[in-house]
């Protein structure tokens, strides 16, 4: 039995979803409302001590950490095979992890948080707001999310989003000329599906063409990514319309500034 701890619109959440549907596997999901605080309930802290998600349960064993979730399935299910048996390809896979874990998730929390969450935390009640942050846990999370609060997408945090997700795609456009079509070269891998939900959220804010506008390549992986049925069933599917529509409405409110940041950052 498979038990994922999930919230709809968290892109850590949706690369491991993509990568459940990718292995033809059904799973009991158990929605944690984040904007209630539901991830540090007592019950759910055992689970998962960082209070994040997604946590994943699989014969009683819960599995934190997206990365290491998706590594898992492909280990306990291995067919259809998303890593490559080459220790090298592996590498190279784990490479595009690493863009994730050490610059694109912050990337995207940020964007996201100037974007549009900053609204949702502006109209609470000042003690609401406050417990919010009290609840974070982790000081420089804490930090990180002040600072954006304060300053939106004039945040230095917001200026280090968008160099992460910079720095990834002119990796990325390289790439995918080299080896293409995919990431690794003809197979689609866990390479593909951990940065999927990165490139789709700056794509429903109505942000991707700033970075891509002139990478073909990477415009021709995500039309690729879309038509992909688990990337659809996976995450696009379970997006609701109102989340879509928050998207719609906040990403391009922020899109002068994230050009003119870029344009500072190319010129550098």
């Amino acid at each position: 039995m498979v038990t994922l701890y999930d919230y709809g619109n968290s892109v850590c959440c949706q690369k491991v979803r993509i990568t459940l549907r990718a292995k033809g596997l059904d799973w009991n999901a158990i929605r944690v409302e984040l904007f209630t605080s539901e991830q540090y309930d007592p019950e759910y802290l055992k689970l998962n001590p960082k209070g994040v998600v997604p946590t994943l349960v699989y014969n009683g064993t819960p599995v934190i950490e997206s990365t290491l979730i998706c590594e898992f399935l492909d280990d306990t299910f291995p067919d259809p095979p998303l890593m490559p048996k080459d220790p090298g390809e592996r590498a190279r896979m784990r490479v595009w992890s690493k863009y994730v874990d050490e610059g694109l998730f912050e990337g995207a929390t940020e964007i996201s948080f100037s974007a549009m969450f900053r609204e949702k935390m502006k109209n609470m009640s000042p003690a609401l707001r406050e417990r919010r942050f009290e609840n974070i846990g982790d000081p420089r999370r804490r930090d990180r999310y002040h600072s954006t609060y304060e300053a939106g997408v004039h945040s230095p945090f917001v200026l280090y989003a968008i160099y992460a997700y910079e720095r990834a795609f002119r990796h990325m456009e390289a790439t995918l000329s080299e080896r293409g079509p995919w990431l690794l070269g003809e197979a689609l891998t866990l390479a593909d599906i951990n940065i999927m939900p990165f490139v789709a959220r700056l794509s429903y804010l109505g942000l991707l063409e700033a970075w891509t506008a002139d990478r073909p390549r990477i415009n021709d992986w995500w039309a690729r990514t879309q038509e992909w049925p688990s990337f659809k069933r996976g995450l696009s599917d379970l997006v609701t319309e109102a989340e879509f529509a928050d998207m719609r409405t906040h990403g391009p409110t922020i899109r002068e500034d994230i050009d003119r940041l870029l344009v500072g950052l190319r010129k550098g």
